[in-house]
């Protein structure tokens, strides 16, 4: 498995990570603390962190079938995106199993 495919699925469980604790903190500021903008926050936040966990879909599932990983294990992958927190943990679980599996992209290189 080529480096690049955890790479970018780190990336994105990143991103879906931050953006989903945002979202979560722009609901409290709407519903709880009833804070003006935060419906336009809230707003925003939600759509970005839907159209990018998609694509989290995506590199997730593409990094699960590349790594042979069970049904069960693919799936709790793919629903660490709608967990607050929960991206950052299963992330870096995922890249220490991982870790010594990846391949760098560039060929080895022959010494004469």
């Amino acid at each position: 498995m080529k480096k690049s495919v955890l790479t970018r699925y780190r990336v994105m469980a990143y991103v879906t990570g931050v953006l989903l604790v945002l979202l979560t903190l722009g609901v409290i500021a709407k519903y709880v603390l009833d804070i003006d903008g935060a419906a336009d926050f809230t707003r925003v936040v939600g759509i970005a962190h839907g159209w990018l966990y998609v694509i989290y879909l995506v590199f997730a599932f593409d990094l699960g079938s590349k790594a042979k990983w069970p049904v069960g294990k693919q799936l709790w992958v793919l629903l660490a995106g709608t967990i607050p927190t929960a991206a950052f943990f299963v992330e870096r679980k995922v890249s220490h199993e991982l870790g010594a599996r990846v391949q760098d992209a560039s060929p080895a290189v022959a010494e004469a």
